[in-house]
């Protein structure tokens, strides 16, 4: 994250920005002379979901891990990506936004437990027959008490982060991180004296539309028919629009 939109945010703790001009959150952050500088990185604060502004434009308060009871909804940090084929992507120790999800689906104890829990983008293909796309997020529990043989885990190695199952080879003194795709990717096998941690356990999968080929290939079959099917009645004029749409 760069450092002035970090300087943002810690003022945005202790202050209301919605009452301050660009030039005087510059001042106040030691950024004087250049408010073109601090709408960008307000707007890229915006973009990340690290900053909100309250409906009537009054409030502008800093996103953090919560349950809004209002909405229903859970906001969970974002700590970057995790690679699904070798371990080539650092893990992140900031949230670069946060993702809002049901209670649902942190129903139960879970939501006792809401600091447990942060949200990673998976990149490539090595999980897909687990049901993990690329582009699709995962929610991670950071307690690894329930890990056992199988359990599709993130793992750090050399401050790398990855994806896979895992499996405890108790004989070779030795653990066993393997894909889970219809591709053929080779096992990451961790000794005793390798740098490793092991970081959480996957618990939900969020799908990535794009990366759902069967919701894409349902998409393309619809037609403007069915469209006006599901939209019930409708004026004349609507109609017309509606019946001139090209097929999605």
């Amino acid at each position: 994250m760069h450092n002035i939109q970090e300087k943002i945010l810690n003022l945005a703790e202790n202050r209301n920005l919605a009452g301050l001009t660009l030039r005087k959150i510059g001042e106040l952050i030691n950024e004087k002379g250049s408010p073109q500088k601090i709408k960008h990185h307000l707007n890229q604060l915006f973009d990340k979901g690290l900053l909100m502004q309250s409906v009537d434009g009054k409030k502008i308060e800093r996103v953090g891990r919560k349950i809004d009871q209002k909405s229903k909804l859970v906001s969970l940090p974002i700590y970057g990506s995790a690679n699904c084929g070798q371990a080539l992507c650092y893990a992140d120790d900031r949230a670069e936004g946060f993702l809002q999800v049901s209670q649902t689906i942190l129903g139960g104890n879970k939501l006792k437990r809401i600091k447990d829990f942060f949200v990673l983008k998976a990149i490539g293909d090595s999980m897909n027959k687990a049901g993990i796309e690329d582009g699709d997020y995962v929610i991670i529990d950071k307690n690894i008490s329930g890990i056992k043989n199988g359990s599709i885990v993130l793992s750090i190695i050399g401050d790398m982060a990855n994806i896979k199952k895992y499996y405890e080879d108790n004989k070779n003194k030795q653990i066993v991180l393997t894909s889970d795709s219809y591709q053929d990717y080779p096992p990451i096998y961790i000794k005793d004296t390798d740098e490793y941690v092991l970081n959480g356990k996957v618990v939900e999968i969020l799908k990535n539309p794009s990366s759902d080929k069967k919701w894409l290939e349902t998409m393309q079959k619809t037609s403007a028919c069915d469209i006006l099917k599901a939209l019930g009645p409708i004026s004349k004029d609507e109609v017309e629009y509606y019946r001139n749409l090209p097929n999605i």
